[in-house]
């Protein structure tokens, strides 16, 4: 397999498996809004937070190669995606995402 397939794949797997995580993330929080649920008010309260989840799901993931870095970052910065997810992606990328979040959140101290 050459080395541009193989960076493909391992983007793939780096996006499913923070897509999976917030997935995940969502069923946990459903659980918790479902047993908490004692009048009418709390069904469509859970409504409205599934389709807000809905729709920033498919905001965020996006898998368009020209929108991945965007979208890692997004994931990392959400606590989704790990550093040890992106291994297997070249170098220079890693530093560049690492260094894109570094220079996002010294900028939101500002």
């Amino acid at each position: 397999m050459d080395m541009v397939k193989k960076r493909e794949k391992i983007a793939r797997k780096t996006f499913d498996t923070a897509y999976l995580r917030e997935i995940k993330h969502i069923e946990e929080e459903v659980r918790k809004k479902v047993q908490d649920i004692k009048e009418e008010k709390d069904i469509w309260e859970l409504h409205d937070y599934l389709s807000e989840k809905r729709h920033e799901i498919d905001r965020k993931y996006d898998y368009r190669y020209s929108q991945l870095f965007q979208v890692f970052v997004q994931l990392m910065k959400d606590g989704y995606l790990k550093e040890e997810d992106l291994e297997g992606l070249s170098e220079s990328k890693i530093q560049e995402i690492k260094n894109f979040i570094n220079f996002v959140i010294s900028n939101r101290k500002i």
